[in-house]
């Protein structure tokens, strides 16, 4: 049995981190969720967990948003993968988004949450 991987959830609305959490799972991925940048950032920087990929929200309300998440997520693990889950800032992803990186405009469907974060966990040789 191989060991799941880890991803990191972002999101401040509860009812989407949890939908968020729940596909993601019956995906095949361990889960850890934040409900802020700043306690995501604070996963990061003292979690045990081997986090492979971050899903995040732009908006997280009051402190950092999802593009500095991302930009700070990977100066400490730099081959994270990132998909930034928006309702209305896609149109900035090409200038303020990480390389590599993707952008799912909300609402998402199932299906492409897990084929988003599974292709750029593929391109970077992190699934078998």
């Amino acid at each position: 049995m191989t060991d799941l991987l880890t991803l990191l959830v972002a999101e401040d609305e509860a009812l989407i981190r949890c939908a968020t959490e729940q596909t993601l799972e019956s995906g095949g991925f361990n889960v850890v969720a934040a409900p802020s940048g700043e306690e995501a950032l604070q996963l990061l920087i003292n979690s045990e967990a081997q986090f492979a990929g971050l899903i995040t929200d732009i908006r997280l309300g009051d402190g950092i948003d999802g593009w500095a998440l991302a930009r700070r997520a990977r100066e400490l693990v730099p081959d994270i993968c990132v998909v930034y889950v928006t309702g209305d800032s896609a149109e900035d992803w090409p200038a303020k988004g990480v390389p590599g990186s993707m952008v799912l405009q909300k609402p998402v469907a199932d299906a492409l949450l897990l084929t988003g974060i599974s292709t750029l966990l593929n391109e970077r040789g992190r699934l078998p």
